[in-house]
């Protein structure tokens, strides 16, 4: 199974959301708070393109956020996503 990082913030609940997500199918992941830490949110930010939270990497892959982790789930991608 790939590598689950999650760059979050402590409040927002579209991290809380996708965390969710993961956590209901018992996914793993690695979670990079950067709440108060402009040098990791920049690190995030130079990586994924974007500055919002959450940021979600499936191994090397950037999904993208929220929206697009749970558009993955609908479209029935997102379990192939985390076995390949």
């Amino acid at each position: 199974m790939p590598k689950v990082v999650i760059y979050t913030t402590a409040w927002c609940p579209f991290c809380i959301r996708a965390k969710a997500l993961l956590e209901r199918k018992q996914v793993a992941y690695e979670e990079i708070p950067v709440d108060g830490k402009p040098a990791l949110r920049a690190e995030m930010a130079s990586k994924a393109g974007r500055t919002s939270v959450p940021q979600i990497w499936i191994g090397e892959q950037h999904v993208g956020g929220c929206d697009d982790l749970h558009a993955l789930e609908r479209a029935g991608r997102l379990d192939a996503l985390l076995q390949a």
